[in-house]
């Protein structure tokens, strides 16, 4: 997919599907988000999530040992890695993440566990979990350019605790926040 105008030429995201994902949604997911940042998307085969990264005690697999591997995945600098996976990620501080970003490292990841689990009752679940993994993935994205939590519960940036507040949350940056990305750009 060709860049356009906009983040910048020299940037381009890497989006890195581990273990089982349905690619379909991921190759969905890669066109969508050129509109969003204006630069190049590549999707990658298939990788193996790291076994050091899962706690065994937990159930859960620990999210920064798995953003140490996209790190380590870049062939670029100005490579964002976007890893997706299925299973449920944790942080030390907290029961579980849906989805973390390393700005210092220029990646970020997204789990569809917790975006899978809520709301099973919704008429057409797929399109339901697309709109969640999109505004997810925008959002951890967001971070390694440079984008803060925003205060707007519209805004894809907006901090959410919850799959109800992802699901209130709008799918666009706000106003506010496009100026200030804009301005940084400059």
């Amino acid at each position: 997919m060709s860049p356009k105008k906009g983040f910048g030429l020299r940037n381009k995201i890497v989006v890195v599907p581990m273990g089982d994902m349905d690619y379909s949604m991921v190759n969905k997911l890669a066109s969508r988000l050129v509109s969003y940042f204006s630069v190049g998307v590549d999707v990658l085969q298939g990788v193996k999530i790291p076994q050091e990264a899962l706690n065994q005690q937990r159930g859960q697999y620990y999210s920064t040992v798995i953003l140490t591997k996209l790190e380590l995945m870049k062939s670029a600098p100005g490579e964002k890695m976007l890893g997706l996976v299925e299973e449920d990620l944790y942080i030390p501080s907290k029961n579980y993440v849906i989805g973390q970003a390393d700005p210092a490292g220029r990646s970020a990841l997204v789990s569809l566990f917790r975006l899978r689990r809520e709301n099973y009752e919704m008429l057409d679940e797929a399109k339901v979990l697309y709109a969640r993994l999109l505004k997810e993935s925008v959002h951890q994205l967001g971070h390694l350019w440079g984008f803060k939590g925003c205060r707007n519960p519209k805004c894809v940036m907006y901090l959410t605790e919850d799959i109800n507040e992802v699901d209130r949350k709008g799918n666009k940056f706000c106003d506010n926040c496009l100026r200030r990305v804009k301005v940084r750009l400059k």
